[in-house]
């Protein structure tokens, strides 16, 4: 999606695909924008494949939950996981679809796409308005060698519920005792300072229009439309980029299967590769859907994204579930997810 696209997107604060006439049921998807990306790309290519259609709103997680738990859409989506007891009380089943990375995207002049590098403390002082100017000692310190501007930092966040702010906040808890204890990690904070956008496509159009900014998106946002972007020091002292084998660094040693509801928190791991803002994206549905046809369709539509997504996930920098995590995936809906005659709503055939 080209940043004009992205524009237009985040002034409507809705991106839909897919609405076609010929669809059997009506699949209906809202929440998190950190996965729109691919969702976008997986709709479109079973569109041309199969002729059936679904229709996701890229609102945020915040928006994501609150409507699947109205019951106002077949499968909500957020990237800031429920706990098991929230799971269990909404009656929702909870899975997720693919592994990407939260990246700090900036707009300084002279400064290109790699070049800054900042580690966590540094990172939490600048969205707390401690560090206020690029040539101040602490980043220049990291940056040796690198001419920084003495211009004003302009900070970019979401003004919207958002599961990339639930991973972006809660990395700078776990970098910064000052952030944890005044700011805390959730999908809304109240920031200290800076601007508000909405949406992943909000603030990749905002840094890109701002000079002296900086914000943060998920990583297909920043590579499909050439922002600029910062490197990382991560957990064990090492300087990292934000890519696809540094995600999957990250994700090496999550026991999914022995998780309840998946919940899986993926920031700060170690391991001298991993991203330490990487995170996994998930799936909201009730276990017993209010429309039976479009649930099954939803789960059909996601078991033929993990059977052949996979390429076009690789495209976009996100990094695809393991197969033994597809098959307990799998699982998990012919366990908990029930029709209304209590029998098993999606069971694949082989």
């Amino acid at each position: 999606m080209k940043l004009t696209n992205i524009a237009i997107a985040a002034g409507l604060a809705v991106a839909a695909f897919g609405i076609g006439p010929a669809a059997a049921v009506d699949i209906s998807g809202a929440g998190a924008t950190f996965p729109y990306p691919i969702y976008a790309k997986w709709a479109d290519a079973y569109k041309k494949e199969t002729g059936d259609s679904l229709n996701y709103q890229s609102i945020g997680s915040g928006g994501g939950i609150k409507q699947i738990q109205a019951r106002t859409v077949t499968f909500g989506a957020t990237d800031a996981p429920l706990k098991p007891e929230q799971l269990e009380k909404d009656g929702l089943v909870q899975f997720p679809t693919v592994i990407g990375g939260v990246v700090p995207v900036i707009n300084v002049p002279g400064i290109k796409a790699g070049e800054l590098v900042l580690d966590g403390q540094t990172l939490a002082d600048i969205f707390q308005g401690k560090i206020t100017k690029w040539d101040d000692e602490a980043i220049k310190k990291l940056n040796a060698g690198l001419t920084l501007p003495s211009s004003a930092i302009a900070v970019v966040h979401r003004s919207d519920g958002s599961g990339t702010s639930f991973v972006f906040t809660t990395y700078l808890s776990q970098a910064s005792k000052a952030w944890a204890d005044e700011v805390g990690a959730a999908t809304a904070v109240e920031w200290p300072t800076g601007l508000g956008a909405k949406g992943n496509e909000g603030v990749a159009a905002s840094v890109t229009q701002t000079s002296g900014s900086i914000g943060y998106v998920e990583y297909a946002f920043a590579a499909q439309n050439g922002i600029p972007y910062a490197k990382l020091i991560n957990r064990d002292g090492q300087t990292v980029a934000p890519e696809a084998a540094n995600f999957a660094a990250a994700a090496e040693s999550v026991d999914w299967a022995n998780t309840p509801g998946y919940y899986v928190i993926l920031t700060n791991e170690p391991g001298a590769k991993s991203w330490p803002i990487t995170a996994a994206t998930f799936i909201l549905i009730p276990k017993q859907p209010k429309d039976d046809a479009a649930a099954a369709a939803a789960l059909k539509f996601f078991s033929w994204a993990y059977a052949k997504g996979d390429q076009m996930a690789d495209e976009l920098h996100y990094i695809p579930l393991p197969d033994s995590v597809v098959e307990n995936i799998k699982a998990t809906w012919a366990k908990d997810v029930m029709g209304a005659d209590g029998k098993p709503l999606y069971v694949e055939t082989k």
